[in-house]
């Protein structure tokens, strides 16, 4: 363009750089060209300038580069997913070549040591029977437990009353024997039969007397015909005093052991086992809220005879055919007897028994025997029968209005 100076202003480049060479004919790059606007001339075919590309500028990417980096971030994902899917099903077992690979180390929780409810059962299954006798109104079914190798076994008299002296027991493995009832004494439902096989495994005996309220316990027997059945739970009392028994039948008294481990019909007779499998009661009765006639069924509250008594009682059994039975040598109840639960009331005292020998008179109001109060006449028979024949206990007693303790030196009945 005329009247335009020829120096360059290419920022240093030279006039003759390609990249400038129309720097000096643009108005807005030279700020001493004269104002104009400047129409575009139209280029003639084939006279186009050659397009420049700016080396500095950044390159601008193109379609297929813009559809190419989406594509490969998905099949690296896809890849990858596709890795991650088929280590964890290797790793659950599916897919892999060899149904059941292999486990793992076992859980330290299912190794079920020794001391283990688990592993208590495991010991104490196998001295367990299922009992079962024929009688005039049909079969009888209970439970049992091995208690030596020639195949004593202890039970209810109540599983075994009014049957024909024959029985079957049924073991843990499933296979049975012959059995024949040796004794029992209904006053404490306590019976012992022989199994007619060698060589079986007693159970461990524990002591009754140290148990203490919250003692873990378990349960075994054969429920409603569940043979094999364990259940679990504590020892919700002790010395809890019963009286039990059918119309027309015996009277049963005991201090029994209260547990909330689940105990149903079948489970007569079976053992009560402490945390360390060893038998510290005999399941006897439960407590039902059915009306009189009904099935029972369990509500937590069983209860057993305690181990000394039934282990002192079968013992008299298996060597003489029948059990002494402990008392105190005095009568309760009667006319009079009434202390609106304060103790229970002496009608008559034996002259040469044992209540008398430790200074006891009638009329006095026994309010404690052993430690354990007295408020029912049953608790006191219950309470006496407990203990083995000579043990001297000590009785808190009222006489008038004074209290006072004596020893007394318990004996077995006359019969």
């Amino acid at each position: 363009m005329a009247g335009v100076p020829s120096t360059p202003r290419d920022g240093g480049h030279g006039a003759e750089s390609p990249w400038w060479s129309d720097a000096l004919a643009d108005p807005w790059r030279d700020p001493n060209a004269p104002t104009a606007v400047v129409l575009p001339v139209a280029v003639a075919a084939g006279t186009e300038p050659e397009r420049v590309t700016d080396p500095d500028s950044p390159d601008r990417p193109t379609l297929g580069q813009l559809l190419l980096v989406p594509l490969m971030i998905a099949l690296l994902a896809g890849m990858l997913g596709g890795a991650l899917g088929y280590a964890f099903a290797i790793r659950a077992g599916a897919g892999g070549p060899v149904p059941g690979a292999a486990p793992g180390p076992v859980p330290t929780l299912a190794q079920r040591p020794p001391e283990s409810l688990a592993g208590v059962a495991a010991r104490v299954l196998p001295s367990v029977v299922t009992v079962r006798v024929a009688g005039v109104g049909g079969t009888s079914e209970g439970s049992g437990f091995i208690v030596s190798v020639d195949g004593y076994v202890i039970t209810n008299d109540h599983v075994v009353a009014g049957g024909t002296g024959k029985a079957s027991v049924i073991f843990n493995d499933g296979s049975s024997a012959g059995a024949s009832v040796v004794g029992q004494d209904p006053e404490s439902d306590i019976a012992v039969i022989k199994v007619s096989r060698n060589g079986l495994r007693p159970v461990e005996f524990g002591d009754s007397d140290a148990l203490a309220v919250g003692d873990p316990v378990l349960a075994v027997g054969s429920p409603l015909s569940l043979a094999n059945t364990v259940t679990a739970g504590i020892v919700s009392a002790l010395d809890r005093t019963m009286h039990a028994g059918e119309p027309g039948g015996p009277t049963r008294y005991y201090a029994a052991i209260q547990t909330d481990a689940a105990v149903n019909h079948g489970n007569s007779g079976g053992p009560l086992v402490d945390s360390a499998g060893r038998v510290i009661g005999v399941n006897s009765t439960i407590k039902s809220l059915v009306a009189d006639g009904q099935e029972a069924g369990n509500i937590g509250l069983a209860f057993a005879i305690p181990i000394n008594q039934a282990k002192r009682i079968t013992q008299d059994i298996i060597g003489t055919g029948k059990a002494r039975r402990t008392v105190i040598g005095a009568q309760v109840g009667g006319p009079g007897s009434s202390t609106n639960g304060s103790g229970v009331r002496l009608g008559t005292v034996e002259p040469s028994g044992p209540a008398a020998g430790a200074g006891l008179r009638a009329g006095d109001v026994i309010l404690k025997l052993g430690g354990r109060p007295t408020t029912e006449p049953t608790d006191l028979i219950a309470l006496v029968r407990k203990y083995a024949p000579g043990s001297v206990v000590t009785v808190e007693y009222r006489r008038g209005s004074t209290r006072q303790n004596a020893s007394v030196t318990l004996a077995a009945d006359a019969k």
